[in-house]
Parts: C-alpha cells; structure tokens; sequence
C-alpha cells in the first residue's frame, strides 16, 4: 500500500501547493513593493522551497535545437526512428548539408535505472558535434499499459539487437553505467551469431561488468540482501488511475529516496543554499539549483521483472564474469568478440561503480586484438563526471571520437558464418 499511500499524499498537497505557487508569484512580482524588501524574498523563497519538495517532477525534454559542425552552427531537431512499447528511439538529426560527408553512427544506450534519458543532455550535446546520434529513451513502466507485456533483461538486450538491426552495420555503440552489461551481452550474441549487423565498436562507461571488484555501497547492499529482500520490500504495483494499473513496478519515488540517502548532507546543504540565493536574490546560482533538481528529482518506474533479474544477474551471481549468463538460454560468451573495438572509460572516484568494474570487460573479451581495445581512467571525477561536464567534453569525448575514428567498420574483417538460432523465449 506505500505506492497508494504516496499518491495520496501527493494528491492531499496539490491545494498546499497551489497556495504556495501563488504566494511565491505574489511576492516575488516586481509590481508588489514587497518583493523588493528582504521579508517579501525570505517568504517568496519558503513557498518556493515549499512547492518544490513535495511537487512531482515530470519527464524533461532534451532541448537540443542547435550544434557547433566544424565551424558552423547548425540546427537540430529530435525524430523517433523505432519505438516499442518501453523505449523510443530517438536521432538527433542535423541540419547538415547533403554533400558533406557522413559522420559515424552512434547508438547511446542511456541507462535504465530510475533517471530519464535527459540524464545524458550533455552526452549527447557534446556527441552530436561528431557524430550522427541516437540515443534510446526509456518508457516510464507506469505509463504502459499490462496489456502490453512484460519487459525484463531479456528484453533489454532484445531491443538493442534490434536497434542495432534498424541503424544498420558499422554503427557505434556507447553504454554509460547500467546497460553496459546488456549492451556487452548483445555484442557477445551477435557475434556468436555470425551477425553482420554487429557494431563497428562499442564503448563501456562506468558500467557494473565485475561488481566483486571494489565493490561499492550499493554493490555491497545487493549482494547482502539477495534477490528476496528486494522482491518484498521494493516491488509495489502501480495505483489506479495510471495507464499501468497493477503491474508491479520498482517505483521511481523509492529509487529517488536511495539515490538521495547516498549523499544526503550534500542535497541538505545545496537546498539551504538555494534557499537563501533566493533570500539574496542571486537569481544566477538559483537558476543552476532549479537545473539540476528539475533533471535530478525526475524519476521513472521500473518493471519489477527487469529490475529483479538485473539485481540477481549483476549484483548477485555475477552471472557475466563467471561466464554462466544466459539470453532466452542461449549462453552469453564474451570470447565470441572478436571483430568490435573495446573502449572502456571510469571516474577515479566513481562510488556508484567502482574501479575496475568495466575494465573487467577487457578480460572477458579475449580475443579482441590489441589494437581494437583501449582503457581510460579518468582522475578527479566521481559516477556522473564519466559522461557529464567539463572534463568529460575536454578529456572523454575526444579519445571516444578518435577510438571510433581508428575503427570505422567491421564489415571486411573475417565473421564467423551466420546461423540460425531458435526464439526460446
């Protein structure tokens, strides 16, 4: 009944929360004296505070309109290309003229963890400068409808097959955190399977391949509770009246309150700090706070299915690295990789998945030649400096433009003969 419990709630403030809107519009009108004195700020500053932490925050657009190509500024607009009841498929296309010649494709698989795919914003802004983007954006599970089936890591890795089938070969593909493992599984079956659809390269970004290697907080907590405690303490069903009534989900609300109890004297002092850049009317630094929250406090639904065989695949049996993980029963053999490049890139302070977790992928991929495979560590940065920020786009981007450069295709390098595997699922 949490589920219920919190949707009442949020239902019993919405006239708080208009009360409050309305008072933060009235002080903090220029018409109103008031907003002009320090008790007119500090009381426009408590109903604003007061509405933003019990309000629900919706999904956030991307917002990408325009790009730096080379030497010129040119526009952008967003397309579905593939869509599927959990995840669009979304390509960021330029305005770029029709003789100029292609830049690689490149697939971002954002992950799939509570956060919408706006998370990777500057991903993709620093990306779309090289590269033609897309990027997998992920369907709230409360907003599909039971009718419209399950989704499990199964399916996960089903989609990225099939999204790599639509773009086509010789595309790129980066994982960032999450889906680095679904995304290593799928490259491992496709190549097992002789397809020539398999991506030219892939890229691995602070992603859980081998949690048993400085293992963080939330990887010690996974492996000590097991795959019941989450299955009675996490899983909820969605409440009427969303278009997902009674699947059973991972709310988004309970992962938010995980991801804040992580560093909650962090959040404390940022909220105090705004609070009072309002009080100060320092409208610069309370805008960055309103930037960061409304993309922060987003959340979405999980299928309980998908989150549940992650947590017993990844954090529990590391199914992957002890080379017993299946797809649909087919086993999942990363010696099969021979014919994609390897990049794999962590964050020196990452506390989400510690170092060596992704480079774990380099030994499990063993037939990789050397020159398709490279490791980057990058200092000074913790989970989210690995795709994000200013070192990021002066230190990652460039060496994932120049790995995906020196491995344009794997079309004329030798493939094992394609053969047909039975749907087990």
């Amino acid at each position: 009944m949490y589920y219920q419990f919190y949707e009442l709630n949020h239902a019993a403030l919405q006239p708080a929360r208009a009360f409050a809107d309305a008072v933060k519009l009235l002080y903090s009108n220029p018409l109103n004296p008031m907003s002009h004195t320090p008790m007119g700020r500090t009381i426009a500053a408590g109903a604003e505070m007061f509405e933003r932490t019990t309000r629900r925050y919706g999904k956030p657009s991307f917002g990408i309109t325009q790009t730096k190509v080379g030497f010129d500024q040119v526009a952008v607009s967003e397309r579905v290309v593939w869509k599927k009841p959990f995840c669009d498929l979304i390509h960021f296309e330029r305005d770029l003229p029709r003789n100029r010649k292609a830049d690689p494709k490149l697939l971002i698989v954002a992950p799939m963890s509570g956060h919408y795919a706006t998370l990777l914003r500057g991903t993709v802004e620093s990306m779309i400068q090289h590269a033609e983007v897309y990027i997998t954006d992920w369907t709230d599970a409360r907003m599909v409808p039971v009718a419209d089936g399950r989704f499990d890591l199964d399916d996960y890795v089903d989609y990225i097959i099939d999204m790599l089938h639509h773009l086509g070969p010789d595309t790129h593909v980066m994982a960032v955190c999450q889906p680095s493992v679904p995304v290593l599984s799928a490259v491992s079956i496709m190549e097992a399977r002789g397809d020539r659809f398999a991506p030219a390269s892939m890229t691995l970004m602070g992603g859980p391949i081998d949690t048993r290697r400085n293992p963080t907080a939330v990887n010690k907590l996974a492996e000590e509770k097991g795959i019941d405690w989450f299955r009675d303490n996490v899983i909820m069903q969605v409440p009427w009246p969303e278009p997902g009534f009674t699947r059973n989900v991972y709310p988004g609300f309970l992962q938010l309150s995980g991801f804040m109890s992580m560093n909650l004297d962090r959040h404390i002092i940022a909220h105090k700090d705004f609070y009072m850049h309002l009080v100060k009317d320092d409208g610069d630094s309370a805008e960055k706070h309103r930037d960061f929250y409304d993309e922060y406090l987003a959340v979405m639904d999980l299928t309980a299915e998908f989150y549940l065989q992650t947590v017993d695949t990844v954090f529990v049996q590391h199914a992957l690295p002890n080379g017993t993980m299946r797809h649909r029963g087919e086993l999942v053999d990363p010696k099969a990789v021979k014919n994609v490049a390897l990049l794999t890139i962590e964050g020196e302070n990452d506390d989400i998945s510690g170092l060596g977790q992704t480079q774990a992928a380099h030994d499990l991929c063993v037939n990789i030649p050397d020159d398709m495979r490279a490791h980057y560590m990058q200092p000074k940065v913790g989970h989210y400096g690995v795709f994000n920020g200013s070192r990021f786009r002066s230190e990652i981007v460039p060496r994932i433009v120049d790995f995906m450069a020196s491995n344009p295709g794997a079309a004329k390098r030798e493939r094992p003969k394609p053969r047909i595997v039975a749907n087990k699922g």
